[in-house]
């Protein structure tokens, strides 16, 4: 694995570290609007780290994700599926990079 690679799998691994502690202290607050609030610095900050790391075309497409409509009316679980649709690409490319071959330079 290169050098590069590892960088951007250690950025996507400390993003889902990140995101994953976002969670815990927004659902042990129960403040869902202030928990959003962190998300959306969190995936703006996710955007550029990536593009700088792992590359433009992986940044541009972690900033096209966006949630479905909810229509459940639990603002706990509107969190919690917000926090999926952005865990679940991030897992995504932390498995891709995983098993990326090694480069030569």
């Amino acid at each position: 694995m290169s050098l590069d690679i590892s960088k951007g799998l250690a950025v996507v691994r400390c993003q889902i570290d990140e995101l994953e502690t976002l969670e815990k202290q927004t659902l042990q607050d129960l403040n869902t609007v202030a928990g959003t609030e962190r998300l959306e610095k969190w995936k703006a900050r996710t955007v550029a780290l990536l593009t700088n790391s792992v590359g433009h075309r992986e940044g541009q497409i972690f900033a096209s994700v966006h949630p479905g409509p909810s229509f459940t009316h639990d603002l706990v679980e509107e969190f919690t599926d917000l926090v999926e649709c952005y865990r679940t690409p991030l897992m995504l490319l932390a498995k891709q990079l995983a098993k990326a071959p090694p480069t030569r330079s």
